[in-house]
């Protein structure tokens, strides 16, 4: 079964400083029927203006992964991490028994564009954690999340992997999927077709009782495929 989530079927919040769709339900949007999909509770697309951002702001278990697209973020939480992500850089941060934090754009010139995502963990009160990578320019599928942190991806405590998957125009490859396991696709930039479902820019593609998947690019394109468990 291969569901598309459309970009602007998703939820939308405007507040001036900052454009904000939900792919789930989240803040004042509400959907029963998305209200996370397996270990997925959030994956939210910010528009934040120049020099605007989130103020001190509390979380608690959660793995929270951002991924920034365009700008750079300056993020200060209670750990004592005063940083910097840039365009292309992924952080995550685990919130555990309880973290503050803020996010801001750190420019004055454009606007920042990031995808926020939120993971529940497999376990609760971890002590709180932050990482932040810049990988390689993206070129075929590389490994940024995993449990064992393993080929230099970033740690996740949650049975899941997610990929980076930078596809050029015809490119066509497989990807198989191991029994019981579901899967996310988040069309980051591009239009792609999976087993013959085409989803563009913003689009997503939920997955669960296949076998494998062909991806096709039918034009230069960037895909998040978050391999999950179950449940």
């Amino acid at each position: 079964m291969i569901y598309l989530r459309q970009a602007q079927e998703r939820g939308h919040a405007s507040h001036g400083w900052l454009e904000s769709w939900h792919t789930f339900s989240f803040a004042d949007y509400y959907d029963a029927q998305f209200m996370g999909f397996s270990a997925l509770r959030v994956i939210n697309e910010d528009f934040i203006d120049e020099g605007q951002g989130f103020g001190k702001h509390p979380h608690k278990d959660m793995e929270i992964l951002t991924y920034v697209l365009e700008g750079t973020v300056e993020h200060q939480d209670s750990m004592g991490n005063k940083e910097q992500i840039q365009a292309g850089e992924f952080q995550i941060m685990s919130a555990g028994t309880g973290v503050t934090h803020s996010e801001y754009n750190g420019n004055s010139d454009r606007k920042l564009h990031l995808y926020q995502i939120w993971i529940i963990p497999n376990q609760k009160g971890l002590e709180p954690r932050y990482e932040q990578r810049m990988f390689d320019a993206p070129q075929g599928r590389q490994l940024v999340l995993s449990p064992d942190a393993r080929e230099g991806s970033l740690k996740v405590f949650q049975d899941m992997e997610l990929s980076r998957w930078a596809l050029k125009k015809d490119e066509q490859s497989v990807y198989q999927i191991q029994a019981d396991r579901r899967v996310w696709i988040q069309v980051v930039k591009g239009t792609v077709s999976i087993n013959g479902k085409k989803a563009g820019q913003s689009d997503a593609l939920a997955v669960w009782d296949e076998t494998a998947l062909s991806v096709h690019a039918d034009e230069d394109s960037e895909i998040l495929l978050f391999d999950l468990p179950p449940v």
